[in-house]
């Protein structure tokens, strides 16, 4: 069909684990010798389903297993999963990043892609420049980059920092820059990965704001891929979830599919923190327990709106590494949509950690704490020098009840949900 502009049909990636390309020269010999005779190559045959819960049968993996959708023009498609459920591989093939194993991928049009922090920015080019440079490699002449440049620019919020290396922006600009050209440059299909969740909440909301009007106004195809629910719900006409390298469900009932996705992934929150294998990082330090309790430091399955609690982190190092460590977690609806965040980068609490570190214990006390009642989820993170060390998505849950959070003898209402502020009323003027 004519409005079809994006087809993928039985793509598959597989992967030798522990290993870059086939891993051996006897490998590599079959596979030669059997594309020389016309045969299938004998690897494809074999391997283990992308489950990271469960261990390997096989020392091939597959990444992606026989995907096949389209793309209409103009459509708005979320690509939803859990960690390792092949989301970022399916993006680097359909972007030429990587190439399949195996299937065909027919694109009607100029695509360009925003993968991850800094994609397709060179660090010693300028800000400035490397607009310039993305939209050479997306062939559009310098006077047709010169047209957008003001807008891509304004959007970013970058203008200080426009003339300065890219090396030099923070990792918040170079998202907001990546973006800005990316969409600005008007290409036929704009790709969208989780990166949109390192800028701040007013970038986000400007971002998926363009995507809508390019779709909308342009024509133009989004692939966005996020774990923020409340961002695929507001902008995706239609979703597909990948599970374990294939697609599980492929829908026009976004609030369907969504569902189906929290729904597994609360199998998640019920396995130990120190046995999660959907955890992201390098894997030097890894978070084993974490605890809530009250103020007299027992611990406790309930919390009260308006009690002091402390939320007790604890983890292992298992490689030596040192530096200063930054922990930070989250208070999230079950939707994705983050509440609030805190970080011992907010307070100035320092943490040094040694190379001859065995395992580390935080506590962070929050007083009065102000959620109403409900049923919250918390991501986790750990860094060393900025770098992530251990993230989990889904840790851990918090289970609230309404208290006396006004210290006023009465329990707080219920009906109006989210986050209470403590708030006092005077009457400046009776008439």
């Amino acid at each position: 069909m004519s409005d079809v502009i994006l087809k993928v049909e039985n793509i598959s990636k597989q992967y030798r684990l522990g290993l870059v390309g086939t891993g051996s020269l006897g490998h590599d010999l079959n596979r030669t010798w059997a594309k020389l005779r016309g045969k299938e190559d004998p690897y494809l045959k074999i391997g283990s389903v992308n489950d990271r819960n469960a261990a390997a049968d096989s020392e091939y993996v597959w990444a992606l297993k026989d995907i096949n959708f389209e793309v209409k023009r103009g459509e708005i498609l979320g690509i939803i999963g859990k960690n390792g459920a092949g989301k970022s591989t399916l993006l680097k093939i359909l972007s030429r990043v990587t190439s399949p194993s195996t299937g065909s991928i027919k694109v009607g049009g100029r695509m360009a892609s925003l993968l991850e922090v800094g994609t397709g920015m060179h660090p010693e080019l300028t800000g400035r420049e490397n607009i310039y440079l993305n939209g050479a490699i997306l062939g559009m002449t310098k006077s047709e980059v010169a047209s957008k440049i003001d807008e891509i620019i304004e959007f970013s919020g970058c203008q200080m920092y426009i003339d300065t290396p890219v090396k030099r922006y923070s990792s918040g600009m170079g998202v907001r820059l990546g973006f800005a050209v990316a969409a600005f440059l008007e290409p036929d299909i704009l790709v969208v990965d989780e990166v949109l969740a390192v800028g701040d909440a007013e970038f986000q909301k400007k971002a998926i704001g363009k995507m809508q009007d390019i779709s909308n106004a342009g024509g133009r195809t989004v692939l966005f891929v996020s774990h923020n629910m409340a961002s695929i719900q507001n902008l995706c006409q239609r979703i597909i979830l990948l599970d374990y390298g294939s697609i599980s469900i492929d829908t026009i009932d976004v609030e369907k599919g969504i569902n189906h996705y929290l729904k597994d992934e609360r199998r998640d929150i019920n396995t130990s923190i120190k046995d999660r294998k959907d955890r992201v990082g390098r894997g030097n330090i890894l978070f084993t327990e974490v605890e809530i309790l009250n103020d007299k430091n027992e611990p406790i399955n309930t919390i009260i709106s308006g009690a002091d609690i402390f939320i007790k982190f604890s983890s292992e190092q298992l490689s030596e590494v040192k530096g200063y460590l930054s922990i930070a977690f989250t208070i999230t609806r079950a939707n994705g949509e983050i509440l609030s965040l805190f970080s011992n980068d907010f307070t100035n609490n320092t943490f040094a950690v040694k190379a001859n570190s065995s395992s580390f214990t935080f506590k962070c006390r929050i007083p009065n704490f102000p959620m109403t009642e409900g049923v919250y989820d918390s991501n986790i993170s750990l860094k060393i020098d900025g770098v992530m060390e251990d993230w989990i998505r889904k840790a851990f849950t918090l289970t609230v009840i309404n208290g006396d959070f006004y210290n006023t003898g009465k329990i707080n209402p219920a009906s109006h949900g989210g986050v209470l502020i403590d708030h006092q009323w005077t009457q400046e003027k009776v008439i």
